[in-house]
C-alpha cells in the first residue's frame, strides 16, 4: 500500500482518487513485458525537423541565460528573515555552497532533512531552513506564469546550469535513494484517476505520440534522458521558465489526478526513477520547450 499512501500523502485531494486495488496494479506493474522488437532508427516527419531546426536556432540565444544570471545573483544574496545567503549555508550535496556539479548528483539522500530530494526540493528546504521563509508562502505559487517568476525557478535553472555538459550520477548505491527510486518505478506504473492512466500509458514504450510530439520511453536510458533533458526549460508555448517540478505535477494533470503537493515526496521519488535511469547520460543544462 506504500504507493497509494506517499500519493495520498503528496496530494491535497487524495481522497478524491477513484483508484483500483493496489495489489491489482502492483501485480499488473510486475508482469513481464514481452520480447522487445530490434529497435527501429527513429523516422522523423517534416515537422519535426524543421522544429528541431528552429530549436536549434534559439538555443543559440536562449533565455533560461536571463534567468540563470537572476538565479546567481539570488544565491549569493543575503535574504529572508535571518539575512543569510544560499550561497554561505545551503549543501546541495556536495558542501556548503558548492554548486558545481551537484544538480547531475540529485536527486539524493540528505540526513539533516531526513528525506530524499530533488535539487528543487533541496533549494526550498535551504531557503525554509536557513534563510527563514515560509514554506507555505513559496507553495502559495511555485510555478511562473505570464506574469511571474517566482524566485525558486531562477534558482533552479542557475544550479542546474552549472551542471551543464556533465554526466547524470544519481547515488542510487545509497539504499535510501534506492528505494526511492523503487518506489519512483512503482508510481510511474501505477494506474488510477478516471481513465485508468499511468505515467507508462504515455511514457512505457517506444514509439508513442501525442499529435506532433513524439513521447519519450521513460523505462529504457536514452528515453529517461529525454524526459530531463532541457529542464528547466524555457517554454516558447508561453514565455515562460518553467522546471522539472512543475512537468511532473503537469503530467499528473493530464493523466487527471490531484495535483501533487509542491515539493512532495512523490514527485522527489519520480525524478529519482527519471533521473538515476539516466545515469551516466550527459546533461546539456537547461534548455528550450515548446
Amino acid at each position: 500500500m506504500r504507493i497509494a499512501l506517499i500519493l495520498a500523502v503528496a496530494t491535497a485531494t487524495a481522497a478524491a482518487l477513484p483508484i483500483p486495488g493496489w495489489a491489482q496494479a502492483k501485480a499488473a506493474a510486475r508482469k513481464p513485458p514481452p520480447p522487445a522488437a530490434a529497435p527501429k532508427a527513429e523516422e522523423k516527419d517534416a515537422a519535426t525537423l524543421e522544429f528541431e531546426k528552429f530549436r536549434a536556432e534559439m538555443e543559440d540565444s536562449n533565455p533560461a541565460e536571463l534567468f540563470e544570471a537572476k538565479g546567481e545573483e539570488l544565491w549569493k544574496a543575503r535574504r529572508g528573515p535571518r539575512n543569510v545567503s544560499l550561497a554561505e549555508s545551503c549543501d546541495l550535496g556536495l558542501g556548503v555552497g558548492v554548486v558545481k556539479g551537484a544538480y547531475v548528483q540529485t536527486p539524493r539522500h540528505y540526513p539533516d532533512a531526513g528525506a530524499v530530494m530533488d535539487a528543487e526540493r533541496r533549494i526550498v528546504w535551504c531557503m525554509v531552513e536557513k534563510q527563514g521563509f515560509n514554506f507555505d508562502d513559496i507553495a502559495k505559487r511555485p510555478f511562473a506564469s505570464d506574469t511571474h517568476t517566482p524566485d525558486i525557478t531562477s534558482l533552479v535553472t542557475y544550479v542546474a546550469a552549472q551542471s551543464k555538459n556533465m554526466k547524470l550520477a544519481v547515488p542510487l548505491d545509497d539504499p535510501k535513494v534506492r528505494e526511492a527510486y523503487e518506489i519512483g518505478k512503482e508510481i510511474a506504473a501505477y494506474r488510477a484517476g478516471p481513465y485508468d492512466f499511468s505515467c507508462n500509458t504515455c511514457h512505457g514504450a517506444d514509439g508513442k505520440r501525442i499529435r506532433m510530439q513524439a513521447l519519450p520511453n521513460i523505462s529504457t536510458p536514452q528515453g529517461a534522458l529525454r524526459g530531463v533533458q532541457g529542464w528547466p526549460g524555457y517554454r516558447m508555448t508561453g514565455g515562460v521558465m518553467l522546471t522539472h517540478q512543475w512537468r511532473m505535477g503537469d503530467c499528473f494533470r493530464q493523466q487527471r489526478f490531484p495535483q501533487p503537493k509542491y515539493a512532495s515526496d512523490a514527485v522527489a521519488y519520480l525524478l529519482t526513477y527519471l533521473i538515476g535511469t539516466a545515469n551516466g547520460l550527459e546533461y546539456k543544462g537547461p534548455g528550450i520547450k515548446r
